[in-house]
């Protein structure tokens, strides 16, 4: 296909943290993104704008002191907005602990409403135009991801290093380091390794809504599933046959995916799957 006719239908998905690398993640990634349409593939410059969403983070949503997280939200989603993303996500305050309620999305939503109806400096498209430290941020960012595509050139690109789980160790080590300097206290968060409140932390707990499915619900989707396996018991032999042909000898994989799911669960799709390529299994 020419590249212009799906490059400006493409579309990222970002989050943003609480660092301050956070508040150039679409800066640099436009910067990139635009070099690489022009300059590998010669799109036109409507392919070279990029298009991305950011959801606020996830791992900054705490446990205790859960009320504080809106406050988190809040600071990222301007992060967001004042990189001037194409949409954005901001999570519930009490998904740490839950499925949002209705009380806490509308809490979400209302922080996106505050920041474009309130907020004077959102008006402007470009508030952050020109500071020193968000170009300097943007150039070390930039040079750090070109850092990691060579990285990942060096071990045969990004097919190439998964199969050496590179990606995924570099997740599991940034895990591990988070959580290290959070629990050894070196990145302070208020209210779950500093500034504690005085009372139990199971206090903060006793007034959140848990939303949980019902026992009910729970077999109703089981007996859903079972009948779905039933109708279709005919077809799931050579589905899975095909698409186990196609992931051992380098076929469309996709291709034999989008037909597999129109008569075979996700559990069975999976466990054909275990039988060509294996089950991963983290190593301790």
């Amino acid at each position: 296909m020419a590249i212009d006719d799906f490059a400006p239908n493409l579309s990222f998905f970002f989050s943003n943290g609480m660092d301050p690398e956070y508040a150039v993640i679409g800066r640099v990634a436009r910067r990139i993104w635009a070099r690489a349409m022009r300059d590998r593939y010669g799109a036109s410059p409507r392919s070279q704008m990029l298009k991305y969403h950011i959801q606020t983070s996830g791992r900054s949503l705490h446990a205790r002191e859960i009320q504080f997280n809106d406050i988190r939200t809040t600071l990222q989603a301007m992060y967001a907005l004042f990189d001037n993303c194409n949409s954005l996500h901001t999570n519930a305050y009490d998904e740490a602990l839950t499925t949002p309620t209705e009380e806490s999305v509308r809490r979400a939503v209302a922080i996106q409403l505050i920041i474009n109806r309130e907020l004077g400096l959102n008006k402007t498209q470009n508030p952050w135009q020109g500071s020193f430290l968000i170009e300097q941020l943007t150039d070390m960012v930039e040079e750090s991801v070109y850092k990691e595509f060579e990285s990942l050139s060096e071990r045969g690109g990004v097919l190439g290093a998964m199969e050496t789980m590179y990606q995924r160790g570099k997740i599991q080590d940034e895990s591990l380091y988070y959580e290290t300097l959070k629990h050894d206290g070196s990145l302070p968060i208020v209210g779950v390794n500093t500034f504690l409140a005085e009372r139990d932390a199971a206090q903060d707990h006793q007034v959140v809504a848990l939303i949980r499915s019902t026992e009910q619900e729970k077999q109703d989707q089981v007996d859903a599933v079972r009948a779905f396996q039933q109708r279709n018991a005919g077809r799931v032999s050579d589905s899975l046959l095909d698409l186990q042909s196609a992931a051992a000898t380098g076929g469309n994989v996709f291709a034999a995916l989008m037909d597999a799911v129109v008569c075979c669960s996700l559990g069975q799709i999976s466990n054909a799957l275990y039988k060509v390529g294996g089950q991963y299994r983290r190593n301790m």
